[in-house]
């Protein structure tokens, strides 16, 4: 018994972490990683800067994703409503 919920927690692992990657890629794809990195300022804000400035705020990510979809105060983005969705969800995440 033990073993088996040890071996459901990795699978949960491992799930999560191929959709936070599929996540990076659809924010490289959607052309976000040409102006922010992860951790550093390029010519946008660093993601996880972004990330720690919404902390806690429960409409981070209808807001972030609305700014994103609309072009307010941002580049408005060609990406599908469910990727820029997955993309703020991950960068929410960092």
């Amino acid at each position: 018994m033990k073993s088996l919920l040890i071996a459901g927690f990795v699978a949960a692992g491992l799930m999560l972490g191929g959709a936070a990657h599929a996540s990076e890629a659809k924010a490289n794809a959607a052309g976000c990683l040409k102006c922010h990195a992860v951790d550093k300022k390029k010519m946008g804000s660093a993601l996880k800067d972004i990330s720690a400035k919404y902390k806690g705020n429960k409409d981070a990510a209808a807001t972030l994703t609305a700014k994103l979809k609309d072009g307010a105060g941002h580049p408005k983005s060609t990406a599908s409503d469910e990727d820029l969705k997955a993309i703020v969800g991950w960068m929410l995440t960092l």
